[in-house]
């Protein structure tokens, strides 16, 4: 096994409003597929797909928004103060400013527009 992480899925209430925010935090454009059989539509963070790693918002039956529950790590970049000066400005609020984790670098948490607790992990 190269990764513990191989998919993951952040809930929606609003794809738009989630899309948008995501697009501005990370910086870059989601592809959006629709899955009509199961009535869900996904938006696409960018991925490393050649070592199988990858993750997308989700709206339909079954995906509720929660600050409680499983916590998904993005990757925060060089520095993670980059992407995190972005969280307020689009819509979601820091919880945990950026904090040293010793010799395994720097994290920092927030809540996205949607209610989802999500963080972000940098070496620097």
């Amino acid at each position: 096994m190269k990764n513990a992480i191989s998919w993951f899925e952040i809930p929606a209430k609003d794809f738009d409003r989630a899309k948008s925010f995501y697009e501005e935090v990370v910086g870059g454009k989601f592809e959006t597929m629709t899955m009509e059989d199961f009535g869900q539509t996904m938006a696409f963070f960018p991925a490393d797909w050649e070592n199988g790693v990858g993750g997308c918002i989700c709206y339909g039956p079954g995906f509720e928004p929660s600050e409680k529950g499983s916590l998904v790590y993005l990757n925060g970049g060089d520095d993670l103060n980059v992407p995190l000066a972005r969280v307020e400005k689009a819509g979601g609020k820091v919880i945990l400013p950026k904090t040293a984790i010793g010799e395994n670098g720097f994290i920092a948490q927030f809540v996205d527009p949607e209610g989802n607790r999500v963080a972000f992990h940098s070496a620097n």
